[in-house]
Formats: C-alpha cells, structure tokens, sequence
C-alpha cells in the first residue's frame, strides 16, 4: 500500500467563497477528523492530492503545522463535468487499527462457451483491514464460469489480516442469460408503408 506525504496548511476561512478561493489557487479543502478530536479545516496541494487518490484507500500522512497525522480518504468529492477535486473528508487513523473500507474488485479469466454475460454486482467489496495493510485490489475469477453461476464474497481471497465487512454469501458476480430483444411495436408492415 502506498504512503504518501502531503503538506497541509490550517484553514481560518470557511464557506463557499473561502473554497472557490482555495480551489482557484489549485489546492483543496478539507476536514480532519477521528479519534475523538475537533475536526481541523485544512488546505491541500491540489496536484498532489489528485496524484495520490489515484491509489484506493490511499494512506496518507499530513504534516498540518509541523503535526504528523495519517489519514485514510473517507469522502471524495469531484466536479461531475471536469472531475476536478472539490472537497475531502480524511479519517485519522493509528497504525495496527482496523478500518472498514471498500476495495475495488478486479475480475479475471473466461467464462465457459455458451454465451453467457457477466454481471458485476458488486464492484468493490466492503472489507476490515489494518490501516496500513489495506489491499489496493482484490481479485475475483470467473474461469469456466456458466449461465447461473456466481461468485459470493466469502469466495474471494483475501490477504491475511483483512475480513469480510459484509455477508459471506453476498453474491459479487453472476454469469446471467442473455435478454432476446423484443421486435419493435407495429411490425415490419408499417416500416414499408411509411
């Protein structure tokens, strides 16, 4: 899992004029929060927040004022047009802790000659792990695999430490049956008069 540093600067102003402010100067808004502390309004480097959430679960130790603290990204908030990063809720955590996040789920291998179609239920699977043993991925097959076959969560590998935050027998992925499409209303006849 990766461990990135960022520089976070304290924030005094707040409300809509202060963020659109800090976001035109290409930084982010945030909130620190967890283990019973005062939340604490920080400003961060807009480049590098973007870089490091491109990892899920991203670890993140912040230097807020010379203050080390390690934060997981618990809310994310982007642009729905340009995909900019508008604000961040970060979660203080402690190393050894336990966390409950959702890991995205890779899918591998072929299903079975018949012509089935995969339907992904679930694209990432809510887990417990350690705060700083928390897996990027994790991997799902679907070898050999035909219509009416599933994979539960309780089936996926996961890495030592880490459990299921969900029911076992949740299903992740299911080979379905083709839908035949229905003829379209009036038939061919009116499609040759018209």
């Amino acid at each position: 899992m990766a461990d990135v540093k960022i520089e976070a600067e304290v924030r005094e102003e707040f409300g809509k004029g202060a963020s659109r402010r800090i976001r035109s100067a290409d930084k982010v808004p945030a909130v620190v929060y967890g283990h019973g502390t005062d939340p604490v309004h920080v400003t961060l480097p807009g480049h590098a927040t973007m870089l490091a959430l491109k990892t899920s679960n991203v670890l993140i130790t912040l230097d807020i004022a010379g203050r080390k603290e390690l934060v997981i990204p618990k809310a994310v908030q982007r642009d729905p047009l340009k995909g900019f990063l508008v604000h961040l809720d970060l979660l203080v955590v402690k190393r050894g802790e336990q966390v409950s996040v959702e890991v995205p789920l890779n899918v591998e291998g072929n299903l079975a000659p018949g012509g089935g179609l995969l339907e992904h239920v679930l694209s990432a699977l809510p887990v417990e792990a350690e705060a700083t043993d928390i897996p990027e991925s994790l991997t799902v097959s679907v070898q050999g695999l035909t219509i009416g076959d599933s994979v539960l969560a309780k089936d996926v590998p996961l890495p030592k430490g880490t459990s299921l935050a969900i029911d076992g027998d949740d299903i992740v992925v299911q080979v379905v049956q083709p839908q035949a499409e229905e003829p379209a209303a009036g038939g061919e006849g009116e499609e040759a008069s018209a």
